[in-house]
């Protein structure tokens, strides 16, 4: 499975930002899509997960309220709305797929940085 993330860029604080995830390949397998990053000297962290069949989401408690996940599964895509973004949001961004057990895809991220 491929996963391409684009979307990513500067924007100053209190403004909002929608990343993209394409996913390719053999995508009949993956049953979760989610959102996490990774700031600078800092581990990842997940932002946002959904299952691909709807029926479960969850998102980190920093961004509740602010950060909306939402997927197109004829299109294989996935979106990140950040609104009322603020600088501790910088960081770079990845995008996932997991399949049946251990099986993950992992993007190659996208840069989004908040300017105070």
């Amino acid at each position: 499975v491929r996963v391409v993330e684009s979307g990513g860029g500067l924007v100053q604080a209190g403004g909002s930002r929608r990343l993209s995830c394409v996913t390719s390949g053999s995508t009949g397998s993956v049953n979760a899509v989610g959102w996490y990053r990774q700031a600078p000297g800092q581990q990842r962290e997940l932002v946002a997960v959904t299952t691909t069949d709807g029926s479960s989401t969850l998102y980190a408690d920093s961004v509740q309220g602010r950060f909306t996940i939402s997927r197109d599964n004829a299109k294989n895509t996935l979106h990140l709305q950040m609104n009322n973004l603020k600088p501790e949001d910088t960081a770079v961004y990845y995008c996932n797929a997991r399949g049946p057990g251990a099986t993950t895809f992992w993007g190659q991220g996208t840069q989004v940085t908040v300017s105070s």
